[in-house]
């Protein structure tokens, strides 16, 4: 009999396995895909030799991960290659705010008006960054806070809707870039603790950038794996999991998967029928014959780029995929662009691209024409630069990924209290009503991110279970 037994192979289900592995508990990780990685797989998905990441793409979480940073994945291949600028945010007249490795630059960037109020913003938490980040990513109830009083500042800034917070900002480029950050989580700008989204992933800049792992998010994956490996574990892929009968014997089974698909698979029945899934994305890959050319000077070297006008215009874009149920007419757009820090993604002089914009759940249209239209009036000429074009809406992403519920990539509705805790109201996240069964999916805290907490935080539960069961 197995100590534990992993369902599904994203970096949560591999964290949790290596974090068990290492404690000297006998796992196996079973995953229906061929390949291991969940969000975070890297593939040719238009012309030979572009490879492209069909979801995750730059790693601000994962980079500043706790867990991973506590693992010697470089070892295993795993090479952070950090862009000239992490993000850029370009406006319609030719200007763009950056957030940069610098607070000051940043901060620069807004104007004047808002340069002081940024920098009080971010500046107190930048040196206790790492505790910080420990505490935040491991609530609730995984363990105490080693430093609670920083946490409970960051709280006081943090815990209400970002809509509130970014009224510290006189004019609307440091607002637009904020809003900006909270809509990586597909979250309104109006609700809970969306504030502490975005400030999260500023500080993750200016802590250790927003970089993308070298080769392809693959690459994460396929060292988590190999690491595993060489602890002891074993991953077997290609073994689609439809009930507990079909898995080994085990002390704990562990799911990184949806709360649907586990309560089908453990036989749960109703434990989790008030977990709501979110808005979705519309996905276009691109492979171009050069580089995006952006108006602004800052985009040209960002890995990530966000396109929307204004802060209006992006939380109309996220009310309209996420209330109102309809695809906007202007979507907010993340971009990335991979090669620009990677010439190994694409042949000699081309290069990698992608887009998304917000959609309804389950939405089945075609946001192509929109999402061109937006980069057009960023990038004059971009649509002459394409070469070929995968695009992905809501089915074609649940059927990539099935954490993916109606396409929701991240897992869960990242709205309200379900921001915090999922996948349902319990000290003990990770628990089900089935004792030797957990979950350890986005679903749960901290929720969606390359990040491999989620599985880091399940696993403690995991093994004081395995450790007090004789």
């Amino acid at each position: 009999m197995l100590d534990a037994v992993v369902v599904g192979a994203g970096p949560n289900g591999l964290t949790a396995a290596v974090e068990l592995a290492r404690r000297g508990f006998s796992v196996a990780v079973f995953e229906a895909r061929s390949t291991v990685g969940g969000g975070a797989r890297t593939q040719e998905l238009t012309l030979p030799g572009f490879r492209h990441d069909p979801c995750s793409a730059a790693h601000p979480l994962g980079i500043n991960s706790p867990a991973f940073r506590g693992m010697p994945l470089d070892r295993y291949g795993l090479e952070w290659l950090q862009p000239p600028l992490p993000m850029a945010h370009p406006f319609p007249d030719g200007t763009a705010a950056v957030l940069s490795r610098s607070v000051a630059e940043t901060a620069a960037s807004f104007g004047p008006r808002d340069a002081g109020a940024y920098r009080r913003l971010i500046e107190p938490f930048l040196p206790k960054w790492d505790t910080l980040l420990q505490d935040f990513m491991s609530l609730p109830m995984s363990s105490l806070p080693r430093d609670p009083v920083t946490l409970a500042r960051f709280g006081l800034a943090g815990l209400p809707p970002s809509t509130w917070l970014m009224r510290r900002f006189r004019d609307d480029r440091a607002r637009a870039l904020f809003a900006g950050l909270v809509a990586h989580v597909i979250a309104p700008l109006d609700g809970i603790v969306t504030g502490g989204v975005g400030m999260v992933f500023a500080l993750a800049a200016h802590a250790r950038g927003w970089p993308l792992a070298r080769g392809g998010s693959q690459s994460i994956s396929d060292a988590l794996a190999a690491y595993l490996k060489d602890l002891g574990g074993s991953v077997h892929t290609d073994y689609e999991v439809k009930r507990l009968d079909d898995l080994p014997p085990a002390r704990a089974y562990v799911f990184d998967t949806s709360p649907t698909a586990l309560a089908r698979i453990a036989g749960l029945g109703r434990a989790y029928e008030g977990y709501r899934y979110g808005a979705s994305v519309f996905k276009i890959d691109y492979a171009l014959d050069g580089p995006v050319p952006w108006t602004a000077e800052e985009p040209q070297t960002a890995g990530t780029v966000q396109i929307g006008p204004g802060s209006k215009d992006i939380g109309a874009a996220l009310r309209a995929a996420s209330r109102e149920g309809r695809a906007p007419d202007a979507p907010f757009l993340i971009t990335v662009q991979p090669s620009v820090v990677d010439p190994s993604r694409a042949p000699a002089g081309k290069h990698v691209f992608w887009a998304y914009g917000h959609v309804p759940n389950g939405w089945r249209g075609d946001l192509t024409d929109a999402i061109e239209r937006q980069l057009e009036r960023f990038a004059p000429g971009f649509r002459d630069r394409v070469l070929a074009r995968a695009t992905a809406g809501p089915p074609e992403l649940a059927a990539h990924n099935a954490n993916y519920v109606g396409g929701d990539i991240a897992c869960g509705a990242a709205s309200g209290l379900q921001l915090l805790l999922r996948p349902k109201l319990s000290l003990f996240p990770y628990a089900t009503p089935h004792p030797a069964v957990f979950i350890c999916s986005s679903a749960t805290p901290p929720g969606p991110g390359v990040h491999g907490m989620s599985g880091h935080n399940a696993a403690k539960a995991v093994w004081r279970m395995l450790r007090s069961s004789p």
